[in-house]
């Protein structure tokens, strides 16, 4: 009955077919007769605009009797999380970035830089201190220059042993700076190579922000 109501023979698509946002395929409408953009995790759905069955989506009425309507979901209810266009199953760990690790959780994710956040401040032995990207590595890395001779010194030549021991001490990580979509928590630490107090910074998100309501083209 839902088909014959929502499907028209023979089949009217644009010339052109529609472009998709990144991690979205064209795919067949429900109808299988135009082709569309498939709906992503947490997207709204329907009988016609289906969701990404390839990354293991399925169009989840459970949601539709509180009046929010369907929505994409995963078949078998199991969290996930969208980033770049891919979907992370919960507990899944994954590096959008050389510089950076997440992990899927709850429907949000949590990130950790991979690269080094100290604050280098001038000393007697390296009065300049600059930071600067090294080609062929992925974290910048500290640079000492000496105003008088403009001589550049990697800082990985100064030797990362302490003349003292260093007691690891941290601050509890500050809640998320977004009640919803991507954010970012913090602490303050000294856990680094120079035993350092810094204030260290990991993406976070609690879940994922509600989807804007699809716009449906008006049957005349």
């Amino acid at each position: 009955q839902v088909c014959a109501q929502l499907c028209r023979r023979p089949c009217y698509c644009p010339w052109v077919p529609p472009r998709c946002p990144r991690g979205s395929p064209l795919v067949l409408d429900g109808c299988g007769c135009c082709k569309i953009c498939a709906r992503r995790l947490g997207e709204p759905c329907d009988f016609l605009h289906v969701c990404d069955q390839s990354q293991g989506l399925i169009c989840d009425y459970s949601t539709a009797s509180a009046g929010t309507g369907a929505t994409c979901n995963f078949e078998d209810d199991e969290e996930g999380c969208e980033v770049n266009g891919r979907v992370y199953r919960d507990g899944e760990v994954f590096q959008p970035s050389c510089k950076i690790q997440c992990q899927c959780l709850d429907g949000g994710f949590n990130c950790i830089p991979l690269c080094q956040e100290d604050v280098r401040l001038p000393t007697p032995d390296c009065p300049y201190p600059r930071r600067v990207e090294i080609p062929g590595k992925c974290c910048p890395e500290w640079i000492c220059e000496a105003q008088d001779q403009h001589l550049l010194r990697d800082a990985r030549t100064v030797s990362p042993l302490l003349p003292y021991p260093c007691r690891e001490w941290s601050t509890e990580w500050s809640a998320c700076s977004a009640t919803c979509g991507m954010g970012f928590a913090t602490r303050v630490s000294n856990q680094n190579r120079y035993c350092r107090l810094e204030t260290q910074r990991r993406l976070c998100m609690l879940r994922p922000c509600p989807a804007l309501p699809a716009a449906f083209p008006a049957v005349s």
